[in-house]
């Protein structure tokens, strides 16, 4: 600040000291009032956002602080045995070190995945699984549904959600059977979403499923239930982003202002992003606090303690400029503490948020042009409008999820495709439908994708699809004429994403003389083939009808 200015940084530290403990007595007048006359609440209002205007980013910090320090003994525990984990290696806390690990070969091979977007925003089952944010901005449809359907956030705030979150006729057991039949490998459960209420038995924090709503270790049930059935069990954290996913609750009248609630609100320091792209992190600078990265750092490595999952799943705001210390702190840790226990494990990451070959790049409702050298993970959602349950939410067929699962698998990757349950704990019928008709298709083709790894080249055919995160929706359908090839115990496989009407199915990728085949087949069809190779290809002449539905695998056996 330029020594011209009137007022020095004493001066507005002491301003601001003296706003926040105004906003706390002023909550404290409401707690003990029956009712407030309009004018004075208006009054009481205006207050509010000035003073929410004059907190620094460190006042803001401190009530949360505050309200969390009854955990800070158990807190720095875990940091305490994080960094002697570190220590004792073989890791390093550095990106060279880290990029050093290794893909685990069941992950490799596990090909398809189920994400879980679950928790108290399927309560209000609205808009997405962001109406934790979206009820305190003005500018929202989730503000305006909000206050007409349950009143004014004064009244009614998001933590009145969670006496609803009952998860009643959750049933871990049928759950796990359901992605077992759906051919899943691993399943992603949302350990913690941005709203800041762990879905498992936290240590470090009163507000839980374990503790309140459900009180149910929902995470932990369903991890037993999931290994039972062999399956990888994986965990997604997005608590990074808590440090500012209530600020809109600071420039209202709302209950995230209040000291009571920090513990749950967070920090909800104000967004501070010069770009309107939300994940632009080089050019974020909102404030992150030690406290809330060691509280991230201790509550992360607290869900490894306890669950050793076999793969975390973070989203984008781990990568923001103040957390990529913290985030590769934890990959140290992470990576080592599996060392220990002789457990082979992956990370995920968005973007450049972690260096080339420290963790496996994920590509959020997008593909990639061509094949990786890496493997790689794109994550979609069943439903199209939002991650988490929501009423009156549609769903994506089986025929292009197969498609994307076939694309994203013949260029290297593994597909992570999300499930929203309701509050009550049961899976839409539409969503277990496609699940199973997932799982029907792989019982039959699964040979072409379990255990894959890519050929010479992932496809040919006429279809250009959107790159990129964040294209699901325009995607094109691909026709007969697109294939992609994946390569399995010593045979390659082309699998075509139609069924042609010409009677004959030509792969010109396998033209004669440059590919010598020695036989083909078509899975699931019990009979012998008629096939001839030409200059322009491959020409297999096909059964009267189709065989199966969404895609057909030819298994090519190549000569020496």
């Amino acid at each position: 600040m330029p020594e011209s200015c009137s007022f020095s940084r004493q001066s507005i530290s002491i301003l601001a000291k003296s706003a926040f403990w105004i906003s706390v007595a002023l909550f404290s007048l409401r707690s003990s009032s029956a009712q407030v006359a309009p004018k004075q609440s208006d009054k009481r209002t205006n207050v509010l956002n000035a003073t929410a205007n004059l907190l620094t980013p460190d006042q803001i910090d401190r009530s949360w602080v505050l309200a969390t320090k009854q955990f800070a003994t158990q807190r720095q525990r875990i940091l305490g045995k994080t960094d002697e984990v570190i220590a004792a290696g073989p890791f390093r806390d550095d990106w060279e070190s880290l990029s050093a690990q290794t893909v685990p070969d069941w992950y490799r091979d596990a090909k398809f995945g189920i994400f879980i977007h679950w928790g108290v925003f399927s309560v209000p089952a609205s808009g997405s699984e962001w109406y934790s944010r979206n009820m305190y901005l003005p500018s929202e449809k989730d503000f305006a549904h909000h206050v007409a359907t349950f009143g004014p956030q004064t009244k009614f705030g998001y933590k009145d959600f969670i006496p609803q979150f009952r998860m009643e006729h959750f049933d871990p057991a049928a759950w796990a059977s359901l992605f077992e039949r759906a051919g899943a490998r691993y399943v992603v459960p949302v350990a913690e979403h941005h709203d800041g209420f762990p879905l498992y038995n936290s240590d470090l924090t009163e507000w839980s499923a374990a503790k309140m709503g459900p009180h149910r270790d929902l995470y932990g049930d369903l991890a037993v239930a999931i290994r039972a059935r062999g399956i990888k069990l994986g965990a997604s954290s997005h608590r990074a982003e808590h440090d500012w996913f209530f600020d809109g609750g600071r420039k209202i009248d709302s209950d995230v202002n209040d000291p009571k609630y920090a513990s749950l609100y967070g920090p909800a320091q104000i967004r501070n992003l010069e770009s309107d792209d939300d994940a632009a992190l080089s050019k974020d600078f909102t404030y992150v606090s030690r406290a809330f990265r060691e509280d991230w750092l201790a509550r992360t490595s607290e869900i490894v303690e306890k669950y050793h999952p076999d793969l975390l799943y973070f989203d984008w705001w781990v990568g923001q400029p103040s957390f990529r210390e913290t985030e590769r702190r934890f990959a140290a840790f992470y990576y080592d503490y599996a060392a220990q226990h002789h457990q082979t494990i992956v990370m995920n990451y968005k973007f450049d948020n972690m260096h080339e070959g420290a963790g496996v790049l994920d590509v959020e409702r997008g593909q990639l042009p061509g094949t990786r050298t890496l493997p790689w993970q794109t994550d979609t959602s069943l439903s199209n409008e939002s991650w988490g349950y929501i009423d009156g939410d549609t769903y994506k067929q089986p025929t292009p999820l197969i498609h994307e699962l076939v694309d994203v698998v013949s260029k290297n990757g593994n597909l992570l495709l999300n499930i929203g349950p309701r509050a009550d704990g049961t899976i839409p019928e539409a969503a277990q439908q496609t699940l199973l008709e997932i799982g029907s298709w792989l019982s039959v083709n699964g040979e072409a994708i379990y255990g894959s790894r890519p050929w010479t080249k992932f496809g040919e055919g006429p279809t250009e699809i959107a790159t990129g995160s964040m294209q699901d929706k325009v995607e094109k359908p691909f026709t007969a004429e697109d294939y992609r090839f994946t390569t399995n115990k010593g045979f390659v496989y082309a699998i075509e994403l139609g069924w042609s009407t010409s009677g004959e199915s030509v792969i010109h990728s396998f033209a004669s003389p440059a590919v010598a085949i020695g036989d083909v087949s078509l899975l699931g069809y019990g009979q012998k083939l008629e096939w001839h190779q030409e200059g322009d290809g491959l020409h297999i002449k096909l059964p009267a009808s189709p065989v199966g539905d969404h895609a057909y695998t030819f298994r090519v056996a190549l000569k020496p």
